[in-house]
């Protein structure tokens, strides 16, 4: 059977092929260190997963909400959004998604063509390449600098834009590089697109893993912010609900209302527990969230600086949040290459530069998020005896 050639260009998922060659390694009696996935290591809030239950038996929870969320779940997203961000949003500016993958999707389709281009900052997030190039819209590709941190630079995008340019895409944290684009500069993005009629898209999966907790921007402060700027935003990290796939599209309430209709045809409505755990959430672990934001920075710190003692042959590139960014110093290797001899040779699982960027085969993707911290120093020296 022939598939539509969209698909068939999109490379396979990284995540599912690295997970296999973990699969098919020997048993050596090394145990396996898993830096490949950013997922939470830790269990839901016990007052989250115990409020859970109490409402198991009611048939509602089984039922269909309106597509876009229940209008108190979708009410509780916006106080969080007024402490976090101080701006006032309502709930016709929120749409409940299945993950931010979802509301990616949503965005893309609503406000993209066959055709059109989008200006991404490199390194990417490997889903989002993935999903533009099945819809048929070209990604146009900032390129990493390294000495500068990898972070977007407004005017190197500018150069990119063409009478196709939709929108300009940056992650923040960053993922893979888990670098944090300041404030001033994610105006300055806003300010371009604005300039240029075009909109600012930003993915903040990782907003509430910032050290200190502090607002990320003003955009939301911002008259008309929704003429020119969505977001795609997730719960799934900061209540350690990733397999409810708890993520939201916010926009202008026009926009919504468009994206409504793609959100009906694809997935109706994100599930009703994970919308009662999403408002939960919002509603009572902000001090929660809080001490797990100072677990992860305690575990960047740590990891930091074991990583860069002397003698370590791969470098740090970038760093924050759940991830590092590291070159490694197999010239002659390809990141895929060097990924699989670590599996084999030292039973550490990561992902390989290049799922992340054209020409980025030097670098690696550490998610360092997910081991306990008293963890890190083995996998450092893994990596520090490592020679292929």
């Amino acid at each position: 059977m022939k598939v539509s050639p969209h698909i068939a260009a999109v490379h396979f998922p990284p995540i599912s092929e690295v997970k296999r060659w973990a699969a098919e390694r020997p048993d050596d009696g090394q145990i396996l260190i898993d830096l490949c996935q950013a997922v939470p290591d830790y269990a839901p809030a016990p007052e989250l997963t115990a409020h859970l239950a109490t409402l198991l038996n009611d048939p509602l929870l089984s039922r269909y909400s309106p597509d876009e969320g229940l209008p108190e779940v979708r009410g509780a997203v916006c106080h969080y959004y007024e402490r976090k961000y101080g701006g006032y949003l309502t709930p016709d500016n929120v749409c409940l998604t299945i993950g931010a993958s979802q509301a990616f999707w949503l965005a893309m389709v609503t406000l993209c063509a066959a055709g059109d281009e989008v200006v991404v900052q490199a390194p990417y997030y490997f889903d989002h390449p993935m999903a533009l190039d099945i819809l048929g819209i070209r990604g146009v590709y900032a390129p990493f600098v390294e000495a500068e941190g990898g972070l977007p630079n407004p005017a190197t995008i500018e150069s990119l834009i063409t009478g196709k340019t939709r929108a300009i895409l940056v992650v923040s944290p960053s993922n893979p590089t888990g670098a944090i684009t300041p404030p001033d500069v994610i105006q300055a993005l806003f300010d371009l697109a604005r300039r240029h009629d075009i909109t600012l898209i930003l993915d903040e999966t990782y907003s509430e893993f910032i050290p200190g907790g502090g607002c990320p921007h003003d955009l939301f402060r911002t008259p008309s912010w929704g003429d020119h700027f969505v977001q795609v935003a997730s719960f799934g990290k900061t209540y350690a609900l990733t397999g409810y796939r708890a993520g939201a599209l916010v926009a202008s309430q026009q926009f919504i209302h468009h994206a409504l209709k793609a959100q009906d045809t694809m997935a109706v409505c994100q599930p009703r527990i994970t919308q009662h755990a999403v408002k939960f959430g919002t509603d009572h672990l902000d001090s929660w969230v809080a001490v797990n934001r100072d677990m992860m920075c305690r575990r960047h710190d740590r990891f930091r600086s074991e990583f860069m003692l002397p003698g370590n042959g791969f470098r740090l590139a970038a760093s924050g949040g759940f991830f590092a960014w590291v070159r490694h110093p197999f010239s002659e290797c390809s990141g895929r290459q060097v990924v699989q001899k670590l599996v084999d040779n030292a039973a550490l699982l990561c992902l390989p530069g290049e799922v992340f960027g054209h020409g980025l085969e030097g670098y690696l993707r550490l998610a360092f998020g997910n081991i306990h911290e008293d963890a890190i120093p083995e996998a450092v020296r893994r990596f520090r005896e490592f020679a292929i």
